[in-house]
């Protein structure tokens, strides 16, 4: 107990701090140590009240995730979990004021709301974000939060997860008072003051769970339920845990307190021994799992990034300008002409402009983020700049002649990075005399939103620039995953076929509607021709006709994405792509469309069929697992889970399934692995499965036992 929960004394105030590193999370021997700080507060005379507070810099930022997986692999966690902590915070005869700074999420806030009172400084979130893992709250979150900030509050934050802000908290219940300051002494004093006044109270100290003048019915509860079910089912479409808090929260609402702790418990366990638990889980996992690189130590020196330029102002360039200025890293925008600068700076301020008008951004913190840009039309300037990202059209032509010039122009320590996403990385570093410097960086469109970025190793990029890459990954509030250098990368390459697929599959007699819906049914955020809509069919039919000598022979290609490109439909940018778009991009089928696809099919003489969405979802689906396998097996990926959260982050993968290659090991390799060998008979030798699926599938393995066997043997010879 010493080392993780303290007890001091200030006066007739007792203060426990809970002292676990980094987050101080609710791991095994936190929760004991704060009952046995309870039990000794209960029983000192000269003890009023009590103080439960984070030391650091946060409160209680939720329960160790590593013992749900004890729990669902058959293995017995360690302590006896949190409701005896909450049953004896409750019962104790003194009041107990949960002091709140950082965050106070999942059993944080479940531990919180168990206490008496609840203070906060002003800069505190709490939440219950469960759901994001494929759970929900386990200890009493959704039979507490409904008592404290009513049932429609609660339904929104058990159901969504979103954190709620100290102040919002305040308003509707959660906390009782917000502190004066923002560090943690400011708050220790304003949670002890509070406490003196809760000590001088008289009577028993109030218990949450007695609190139910906000769960009486004025008739409103059902309308409250049923517009939460529609909106879970649009923003969360297909998770499980989602609904399974709503009801868990309904149950509140119409069961004692103690028939809805059984009621949240059944349903707790029900998420958590299902697939998408795991899923969800193995994806929290993962990110932090990415972060690693096996040949880079973590004592890498770091270059120190405060100045960042950018050559090329349009989409692309002007997404990434966006993530560092978000970040608070001033950027030189350079572009070839006054007009197409001006249109990016344009384009960046509207951005803003609308992020003004959402809520999301004060009016003056936009026009600061405009004032950090500096425009230039040449490459005045960027021998001030710690990182150069060019964003250029993909032409290896162009890119080369700009790496040229930047060579020249920039510091010899500073970064070089392209935002390609398919050249190869050492072609373009060849055009320097530094390709120790040089780097691909990756970002996915729109570049200020989008999480992913793939850090593209060349053969001479230095541990130094892998390593500060990885950081400023995190600094712009990206999750960046480093992949090998090959055409496409890891996102793009198994891209090509996934796409591949989709068109044929509409070649072969299935409509544009049909395959899009069976892989948004599966639980892809847009289907794959809606996706190349969106991201432009010129982009590549571009980069097709650079490389179409490079195709080896005998495979079919695609016929229809480039006629459309040949008629100038571009997709959304064109308003005309595989579908018809008006002004605001809704998107409606095109009869235009399907003649096109008639007069291709007939000229080409591929016969027509009716086709299920399951071989849709299977051929679509399976294709991105086989060619995942594959850059397993040649090592541009570092693991399976690589994999998985580039899938997750840039493509609109479910996350409840964990990612194509996850979601390869939850239906069994033997079985996609035959299924793969199903289309390789019906369709061609290009479907001939990988060889590492083929060897897991016989010896009746997952990808992610082959990950460990691999990892061991690695370590050992390490």
């Amino acid at each position: 107990m010493a080392e993780l929960v303290s007890l001091t004394r200030q006066g007739a105030v007792a203060v426990i701090t809970v002292n676990n590193p980094p987050v101080n999370a609710l791991s095994p021997g936190v929760p004991e140590g704060i009952v046995e700080c309870i039990e000794q507060v209960d029983a000192d005379p000269a003890v009023r009240a009590a103080v439960l507070i984070g030391f650091g810099q946060t409160f209680i930022a939720g329960a160790d995730i590593k013992e749900f997986g004890k729990i669902t692999s058959g293995r017995k966690p360690r302590g006896d979990g949190l409701h005896p902590l909450l049953t004896r915070l409750e019962n104790c005869s003194k009041p107990i004021v949960a002091a709140i700074h950082g965050t106070a999420f999942g059993g944080g806030l479940e531990v919180a709301m168990a206490c008496h009172y609840r203070v906060a400084v002003l800069s505190a979130q709490v939440g219950q974000p469960e759901v994001k893992l494929g759970i929900i709250p386990g200890a009493g979150g959704t039979q507490r939060l409904p008592r404290l900030a009513g049932v429609a509050k609660a339904v929104e934050m058990c159901a969504l997860g979103d954190p709620v802000r100290a102040s919002d908290a305040r308003d509707c219940g959660i906390v009782d008072a917000i502190v004066d300051g923002d560090g943690h002494d400011d708050l220790l004093r304003g949670a002890i003051e509070f406490s003196r006044q809760a000590g001088a109270k008289s009577g028993p100290p109030p218990k949450t769970r007695d609190r139910n003048e906000k769960l009486l019915d004025d008739g409103s509860h059902p309308a409250i339920f049923e517009r939460a079910r529609d909106m879970t089912a649009r923003k969360r479409r297909g998770f499980l845990a989602p609904q399974k808090a709503i009801d868990a929260v309904e149950a509140a609402t119409r069961l004692s307190f103690d028939d809805g702790l059984r009621r949240e418990a059944e349903l707790f366990r029900e998420c958590l021994f299902s697939e998408q638990s795991k899923a969800l889980i193995h994806a929290f996992f993962g990110e932090r799992t990415v972060r690693k690189i096996p040949d880079v130590p973590l004592d890498t020196p770091l270059l120190d990034i405060r100045t960042a330029a950018v050559v090329g102002a349009g989409t692309m360039g002007g997404g990434i300008t966006m993530a560092y200025l978000n970040a608070g890293i001033p950027v030189i925008l350079q572009e070839a002409s006054q007009p197409l600068l001006d249109r990016g700076l344009a384009a960046i301020r509207k951005n803003y402009e609308r992020s003004v008008e959402r809520g999301r951004l004060t009016r003056e913190s936009a026009e600061q983020k405009m004032s950090m840009i500096r425009p230039a039309l040449g490459y005045d300037g960027f021998n001030e700049a710690d990182i150069v990202i060019e964003a250029v059209f993909e032409s290896m032509e162009l890119k080369k002649k700009v790496f040229a010039e930047l060579d020249k122009a920039a510091r010899p320590d500073a970064i070089l990075a392209s935002n390609t996403s398919t050249l190869d990385i050492d072609e373009i570093a060849s055009m320097t005399r530094r390709p120790r410097q040089v780097v691909g960086h990756h970002f996915f469109s729109p570049a200020n939103v989008m999480r992913l970025l793939e850090i593209v190793r060349g053969q001479q990029t230095s541990k130094t620039v892998l390593a500060t890459s990885m950081a400023l990954a995190r600094r712009l509030r990206k999750v960046g995953v480093l992949v090998g250098n090959c055409r496409g990368f890891v996102g793009n390459r198994m891209f090509g076929p996934y796409r591949r697929e989709a068109q044929f599959l509409v070649e072969e007699g299935a409509s544009v509607r049909e395959v899009d819906e069976a892989l948004e049914d599966f639980g892809m955020a847009m289907g794959p021709l809606a996706t190349g809509d969106l991201a432009g069919l010129d982009v590549g039919w571009r980069i097709r006709k650079e490389y179409r000598h490079l195709e080896p022979e005998g495979v079919r290609q695609p016929l229809l994405e480039d006629r459309l490109c040949e008629l100038g439909r571009y997709g959304q940018k064109t308003q005309a792509g595989w579908y018809r778009y008006a002004e605001d991009r809704s998107r409606r089928e095109d009869p235009e469309v399907e003649h096109i696809v008639e007069q291709v099919v007939e000229r080409a003489k591929i016969p027509q069929r009716k086709i299920s969405r399951d071989e849709i979802a299977d051929r679509c689906i399976y294709a991105l697992v086989n060619e995942g396998a594959r850059i397993l097996e040649e090592g541009y990926a570092l693991r399976p889970v690589d994999i998985d959260i580039i899938y997750l982050n840039g493509y609109g993968f479910p996350a409840y399934r964990g990612g194509p290659m996850w979601h390869a090991d939850t239906v069994g390799l033997r079985k996609v692995c035959e299924r793969i060998r199903e289309f390789e008979k019906q369709h061609g030798h290009w479907w001939k499965p990988a060889p590492l699926l083929e060897q897991l599938a016989a010896e009746g393995k997952t990808l992610a036992e082959w990950d460990q066997a691999r990892s061991a043997k690695q370590s050992a010879q390490a």
